[in-house]
């Protein structure tokens, strides 16, 4: 319930300059009833959602046929000789058995993996989680509508908690988060579509396949801070191989990785140096080295999700600390930069 709420949130966040537009549009002397205003904000989020996976959800099912039309034979053929190398480098470390190959070290894995068990799990699985997803889904749009419909719902169901006394602070410190924020999430917006594009077009230009594809995948794993780039370079990498090898351009697979290689490196170079100082410290008026600490401690605590909620978290705990713990020098550098 909790993460259901922080997405209605955010979804409401967002939405709310979106509602506010709607509420100005006047036909003659008609103008949209503010539910009727909410509604169509939620619907265009929801419709630009799926418009997001009506253009790449293709591209990956394409990808996934792709990857089927591989001549496995004439794969091993070409990789006969790295796979001997791997073979003699997992029999001198007892990784394999003497007398048995790497496709057969695989085949019996395989085998092992994919039983009637296991099978049937992951289908319990899927559909538990595809019964979550609905209901999770159900439930997020259900409260998103409120949130939008009321813009200070969520602001007065927090202040129901706190004592009265500290209401005015607590305004002020909802009201310093919500600008601080606003900052923050349009600036993960322009990043990933920045990187995405950057990636995309770069990919394209030298004829790349799937620069698409591999630019969306680069763009959204910068997200997460400091370990995207890696896991989109290693996504980006593997899609370039798996497109190369199904035309059989084997002679061209060293190319096609340095081009992917320059291309990321330019994406992540612009990143590091434009984009991140820019979003993860002037958005959110911190430190570049306190920023970096933040995501640590929250990748420490929670993994990837640590990750990606450090720091709008951190940006939230600074705001509450310089609103009622001011006296502390500690809190006074810390918060220096918050109007």
């Amino acid at each position: 319930m909790i993460v259901w709420i922080v997405i209605a949130a955010v979804i409401s966040f967002i939405g709310h300059p979106i509602v506010r537009f709607l509420d100005t549009v006047r036909f003659r002397k008609w103008s949209l009833p503010h539910s009727l205003s909410t509604a169509l904000a939620l619907i265009l989020i929801v419709l630009v959602f799926f418009g997001v996976l009506a253009v790449f959800v293709p591209l990956i099912m394409q990808q996934a046929e792709t990857i089927s039309k591989i001549d496995v034979k004439l794969l091993a053929k070409n990789l006969q000789g790295p796979l001997q190398w791997l073979k003699d480098e997992m029999h001198s470390f007892d990784v394999i058995p003497d007398g048995q190959t790497v496709q057969d070290f695989i085949v019996i894995k395989a085998k092992t993996l994919v039983n009637i068990g296991n099978v049937t799990t992951v289908i319990n699985t899927l559909f538990n989680a595809a019964g979550t997803v609905f209901v999770g889904l159900f439930s997020v749009l259900f409260i998103s509508f409120f949130f939008l419909k009321d813009e200070h719902l969520f602001q007065n169901s927090i202040l129901l908690l706190i004592p009265e006394k500290h209401h005015d602070a607590s305004l002020k410190v909802m009201s310093d988060s919500n600008n601080l924020l606003r900052r923050y999430f349009i600036g993960v917006l322009l990043e990933v579509l920045g990187v995405m594009s950057i990636i995309a077009l770069g990919l394209w230009i030298l004829g790349v396949e799937n620069a698409l594809l591999i630019g969306f995948f680069g763009g959204i794993m910068n997200i997460i801070p400091y370990l995207g780039p890696v896991i989109g370079a290693g996504i980006a990498i593997t899609l370039g191989i798996t497109g190369t090898l199904a035309v059989a351009a084997y002679n061209d697979l060293l190319s096609v990785l340095a081009k992917l290689g320059g291309v990321l490196l330019v994406a992540n170079f612009i990143d590091n140096n434009i984009l991140v100082p820019m979003i993860y410290s002037k958005s959110v008026k911190a430190h570049p080295l306190e920023i970096f600490f933040v995501i640590i401690m929250g990748g420490s605590l929670a993994g990837l999700t640590g990750m990606l909620l450090a720091i709008p978290v951190y940006t939230v705990l600074r705001v509450i600390a310089k609103a009622f713990f001011s006296q502390f020098r500690v809190v006074q550098k810390l918060t220096n930069k918050i109007d």
